[in-house]
Formats: C-alpha cells, structure tokens, sequence
C-alpha cells in the first residue's frame, strides 16, 4: 500500500513535490489567509473624502497550543500602528473605539498603505444602509458593498447611458500606475493653460481691429446654436477643461484610499471619479471600464478621460502576472467606443529593477501584446543617453501603434506645481524625473487634440 504525500508544504504541497503531479483537491490555500486583531482607537491622525486614519493600540496574540484558542499574549506591550478605517463600510470610528483589524498586508510591510483595515466596530455598528442601488462591488466577500450603477435601472442616468454607443472621439490617456494620474493632468493643464492664453492674446488683438459682423440676437448673451452648455455642477479645472478619472479595479477597491483623487478634486484638477469592475467609491459607480467611459463622457461632461488602476499595483516579476495588463485592454475599449486613445509609457532611470528600467516591461506587454486596436503612444524626447534607450525601446510598439515624440521642455516647472504630491515606488520627481516627465507628456499630447485647441498636434 502506498503511503499518503505529506502535506508539510505551502498549500498542502509537499517540500520540494512538483505540485502539477498532485492528486484533485490536495493544491489548495492553507486554512487561514488574514490575520485579524483586535485594536483600540487611540486618535484620528488625519481625515480625507471617505476615509479616516486612526492611530490604535493593537494587543499580541499568543501562539495557541493545540486544540486552543489564540489569544492575548502574556506581559506584551501593546503595539501602536496606523490603521484606516472607510466610513462608509465600517461606521467612522473615535478615540476609545474597539475596532476589528486585518493586518495581514502590515505585517507584510507592503509599500502601497502600510496601514491595518478596520473591518467592523463590534461594540457600536452603523446604521443599516437605506441608500438607492442594487451593483454589489467586491462581491461575496465580508465587506461587499451595495452601490447605485450610473448604468443600472434605478438610475437618473440610464436612459442616458442605455441606448449610447460611443465617446464621440474623447482623448482617453490610459496609464499602468495610479501614481501616473497626478503627472498626467499637471501636464495636460499646463497646455491646456498655454493654449488659453494664446486663445486670449489672438481674442485681444480682434478687440483691437474688430471685423464687422452682426450683433447676436438680445438676450442671447452671444452664445451661438453649436457652443455646448456648460454644466455648473462639478467645479471646472484650470484651461477650462473637464478630466474624469476613470478607476479600474486592479488596484485598491475602494476609492476612498487615494488621497491623490481628493487633493485633485478639491484642487479643481478633477470633474470626478468613475469606479468600475469591483472597484467602488467615486462619484459614479458603473459595472465596465466601457459604461465606465460613457458616464464619463455623457453624464460628468468629460473633455478628457484618465483610466488607471487604483493606488497599490500587483506584479509578480513575470511576464503576464500583473495588474497593469489591464492596460492594454483599456486601449481596446476606448478604441471600441470611438474614443482616442493615449498610452502614457510607465518609463523610470531609477527603479532598481531590470524589467522597468528605461520602458517598463509592463509597458511592452499591455501596450504590444494585448491593446489589439492602434492607439497614440507617446514618447517623450528625453535628453542624451537615457531618452535614445526609451526611443529604441518604444521603436517595437510601433508596429501597430502611432508613436508620437512629445518635447518635455517647461513640463518640469509644470509638475512643481502639482497641487498633489508626487510619487512612485517611494520615488519623488528629484529621485525618478523621468517617469513623471513621461506621463505629464501623455497629458500634453491629449492637450493638444481636445476640440477646439490652437495648438498643433505633436507628429
């Protein structure tokens, strides 16, 4: 008789078994998968639009015997972490609360966060929900949520999103990382404020030696039939435009998390946010990255969009496993909903790794292996050495893409003035220029194809 395969290793495989000869049902996830504590609130650090910093005690937990409980350590010191806590989901939480964490990701010590979750508040919970909506995002889990879809009967908005087909030819900058979003706009606002200007210098010299023409009708305030109505509702951005961010769901769920969306916002920077697929928390909620892009367009008023996942990308150092793939296939629906789109390369001088340096590795696959429709890649004309390495590494993309050379000079002094910090990887913009030269350089280029733009589009 053969003796049972020991299940001493990770996910029931054996040390060193290869786990594509195991037996059904013996490769699995161990028994636990979150490490959960029990903490008191000790202060609120800080606050942001849906999101609330705690400081909390946290107890240790000692190792149970077997066949025990786990439970509090003997003669510990509690330990004092951040956490965060979303209102929305948990109830906002106050000093001397006791609060249910999930520290797995802190224990870790993962990059993005490195904060404990606050799951529930077991002593005093919110109200039950009473708010419209039927889209249940982060399905079956503990935490899913019940939201209102732009896009689900019910809502104000699905006459108008039912029966659209396209985006009318909107500019669409889709980027890797979360982190490209802030560079992209300061970009695309200093053009943007530029071709105003220029706008208003060619409108003063008129002024001066105006033609003849007829006066408008009374009451017409000038306007004509074909200028568009302009929606006081959501604040508009320097240059007049309106950009939305468009948040896929490789990344943080909620949107909440990113403060880079909140300083934005109240900077004027963003007309709003659409949260798509599982990702929740902006100012629409749509089921797809394509309704996504249309209740942009037909229901904030979108000039530009801006796609990327939220804040904490996943990668595994190979080819295909990470969440920036999801890239590629943003190219296609923009391209399948009649929009422009704009592929922002995730490029760094910096980054300790091989794969990113120069063009990310991410960059090469989303860009020329899944975005199956042409899009606009932009290439920054960086400097000496470095910017002919990105030229070469870009020259492949070529093959099914349009790529796009865009100057960099003034974009540096634009992203100084960023209302939102600047950050990737743990980098600023003295550590790693370059990536956020790229990405401001995408946001230039989208500048110069909104209608109704002086300036000339980049060949």
């Amino acid at each position: 008789m053969r003796s049972p395969i020991p299940r001493a290793g990770f996910c029931g495989c054996p040390a060193g078994f290869p786990r594509r000869f195991l037996p059904p049902g013996l490769y699995r996830y161990p028994a636990e998968v979150i490490t959960w504590r029990n903490g008191t609130v000790v202060r609120v650090r800080r606050e942001w639009p849906g999101a609330v910093e705690l400081e909390v005690t946290v107890s240790a937990v000692a190792a149970p015997a077997d066949g025990e409980l786990p439970g509090p350590a003997p003669e510990q010191t509690p330990e004092l972490v951040r956490a965060l806590a979303y209102p929305a989901l948990t109830g906002r939480p106050g000093p001397g609360d006791r609060v249910l964490l999930n520290t797995t990701a802190l224990d870790l010590r993962l990059g993005t966060g490195g904060y404990a979750l606050v799951a529930a508040m077991p002593d005093r919970l919110p109200p039950d929900r009473s708010g419209p909506g039927h889209l249940v995002k982060a399905r079956y889990t503990p935490l899913q949520a019940i939201v209102l879809g732009a896009d689900e009967q019910g809502s104000p908005y699905h006459e108008t999103l039912r029966d659209a087909a396209d985006v009318a030819g909107m500019p669409v900058i889709v980027a890797d990382l979360h982190s490209a979003l802030a560079p992209v706009l300061a970009g695309l606002y200093d053009a943007a404020e530029q071709d105003t200007a220029e706008q208003d210098a060619a409108e003063q010299d008129r002024a001066e030696d105006p033609p003849a023409h007829e006066a408008p009708p009374p009451g017409s305030g000038g306007a004509t039939a074909d200028e568009p109505v302009q929606s006081g509702a959501l604040r508009a951005a320097p240059g007049g435009l309106r950009v939305v961010y468009v948040m896929t769901d490789g990344g943080a769920l909620p949107a909440w998390f990113s403060r880079t969306c909140a300083t934005l916002r109240e900077a004027g920077w963003l007309a709003g946010t659409v949260t798509v697929g599982q990702a929740f928390g902006g100012d629409l909620e749509a089921v797809t990255l394509h309704t996504g892009l249309l209740a942009a367009r037909h229901v904030l008023g979108a000039d530009v969009a801006v796609v990327a996942q939220g804040p904490g990308n996943l990668g595994t150092g190979t080819r295909w496993g990470f969440s920036g793939v999801a890239a590629g296939e943003a190219i296609n629906a923009v391209a399948a909903l009649g929009g422009r789109p704009i592929a922002a390369l995730r490029v760094s001088e910096a980054d300790p790794r091989e794969r990113h340096r120069g063009v990310s590795h991410h960059s090469l696959t989303s860009y020329g292996r899944v975005a199956l429709a042409p899009a606009a890649v932009v290439v920054p004309e960086l400097p000496g050495e470095f910017g002919a390495q990105i030229a070469t590494q870009a020259e492949p993309l070529g093959a099914r893409h349009a790529l796009v050379r865009v100057p960099v000079a003034g974009l540096a002094e634009a992203l100084a003035r960023c209302p939102a910090p600047l950050s990737t990887m743990g980098r600023g913009l003295a550590e790693d220029r370059a990536y956020f030269l790229t990405a401001a350089a995408a946001g230039r280029y989208a500048a110069s194809l909104v209608q109704g733009a002086t300036m000339k589009p980049f060949l």
